[in-house]
C-alpha cells in the first residue's frame, strides 16, 4: 500500500470514528455504520489502529455484533434506515429522468438488505426489571 492511500484510509477512519462517537450523543447520526466504516479502513491501513479499536467499548456496544453474527438490534436497524433514508431524499428531489430511477432502485436495495439479510435482535427483558 502506497504512503499516501495508508495515511488517507487512516485519516479517513478516523473521521468516521468521530462521527460515530458523535453519533452516540446525536440521535441523528447512526453510530454503527460510522464504526463499521472506521474498522474497515483502519483493517486496510494499520494493524494498530485496527487492533486498538476492536478492543475499544464503543466497538463492542455498537459494531461488534454486526462484525461477528450479522445481525443489529431493531432500534440500529430504525436509526441506521432513517438516517439513510433522510440522506436519500435529497438527491431524490433534486435529481431527474433515470438518475431518481437508480436512487429508487438504492431504497429497495436498502430495506431489502436490512429486512431480509441483517438478522434482528430484540432486547430480552431481565428478571429484574420493574413492569
Amino acid at each position: 500500500m502506497s504512503f499516501i492511500k495508508k495515511y488517507l484510509f487512516i485519516f479517513l477512519g478516523s473521521l468516521s470514528l468521530g462521527m460515530g462517537i458523535l453519533g452516540i450523543f446525536l440521535p441523528i447520526l447512526p453510530t454503527t455504520p460510522f464504526i463499521l466504516l472506521s474498522c474497515y479502513l483502519y483493517s486496510r491501513s494499520s494493524e494498530k489502529f485496527h487492533s486498538w479499536l476492536i478492543h475499544t467499548q464503543i466497538y463492542e456496544r455498537h459494531a461488534k455484533d454486526f462484525v461477528e453474527n450479522r445481525q443489529l438490534t431493531w432500534i440500529k436497524k430504525i436509526s441506521i434506515l432513517a438516517f439513510a433514508s433522510t440522506m436519500l431524499l435529497f438527491p431524490l428531489f433534486i435529481l431527474d429522468g433515470w438518475l431518481k430511477v437508480l436512487i429508487i432502485g438504492i431504497y429497495i436495495y436498502l430495506y431489502y438488505y436490512f429486512i431480509f439479510k441483517i438478522k434482528t435482535v430484540y432486547p430480552t427483558r431481565s428478571s429484574n426489571s420493574k413492569n
